[in-house]
């Protein structure tokens, strides 16, 4: 990435808020792989420099906020600012933490610094915007990520493009989603399994279930496990299809895997369309 943290962007399996859209992208978190470190807490960092003390403070932060602890990311990205308080990296992960725990003035307030000291930085961009579309701004939120794939030199412009398309899904505009949708399908190094997902839904709800099981299928493909969404919408797009079988597997995974998910519980109920 052109500024930060290198490790930094990943796909999120499932919306930080308990009702946001599955596979909410954002620039701020290590990859899925990656694991909470090992280091004894009580072992200071040796690295002299204070930008890379901050910068390996937020990759700790990252880290933690991946592996399931907020308060450690938390603990860690602030030592990160107090050691370079201008590393904005630092506030825009902070930001994200803050989100997940539905601590949203603090929020806030951590992407307004961030953005005041890089407001053209893509990653800052990205993860605000979506922050503002998870909590009903979604107008806003868009600008955020048209200024982020402005910058020529953003490496994940199919993060902020996946999450333009799920916020004007939101805003009941189909069209600009599809076209969001299909230019991070372009752009991805990695697949873009979310805008597949996304134009496999919107596809369906236009009636075209053929084309909208080619790209379920696409993103199934690079999908490990699949997600409840994923399932319950193979389900809709099998039955239209008349495809008894296909649907009877995707329902058996989507029982098996997510017996108490919402996915779930709409299968149960029969609502289908």
């Amino acid at each position: 990435m052109n500024q930060g943290i290198g490790l930094f962007g990943f796909v999120l399996l499932a919306g930080l808020f308990g009702g946001g859209p599955a596979f909410a992208q954002f620039d701020g978190a290590l990859p899925a792989a990656a694991q909470p470190p090992l280091r004894e807490e009580s072992q200071p960092l040796t690295v002299a420099d204070p930008r890379t003390r901050a910068k390996v403070h937020t990759e700790l932060g990252a880290l933690y906020f991946q592996g399931g602890n907020p308060a450690a990311a938390i603990d860690h990205l602030g030592q990160a600012l107090e050691i370079d308080s201008s590393y904005f990296q630092a506030l825009s992960v902070r930001g994200l933490v803050y989100a997940s725990l539905k601590e949203f003035a603090k929020a806030d307030r951590d992407f307004a610094e961030a953005l005041a000291q890089a407001p053209n930085d893509p990653e800052v961009n990205n993860n605000y915007g979506w922050f503002l579309c998870e909590t009903g701004k979604q107008r806003e939120a868009i600008a955020h990520f048209d200024r982020a794939l402005r910058d020529p030199l953003y490496e994940t412009p199919d993060l902020a493009l996946t999450n333009a398309g799920n916020c004007l899904v939101k805003l009941g505009d189909a069209d600009q989603a599809m076209n969001y949708y299909l230019q991070a399908v372009r752009v991805s190094r990695t697949g873009a399994v979310a805008a597949r997902l996304g134009l496999a839904g919107l596809i369906h709800k236009r009636g075209n279930s053929g084309e909208a099981r080619v790209y379920l299928n696409e993103a199934l493909r690079m999908m490990e496990p699949p997600t409840a969404e994923a399932l319950w919408l193979g389900i809709r797009i099998e039955r239209k299809l008349g495809d008894r079988a296909a649907e009877s597997g995707f329902a058996a995974q989507l029982r098996s895997r997510y017996p108490t998910s919402n996915e779930y519980q709409e299968f149960l109920k029969g609502k289908f369309e």
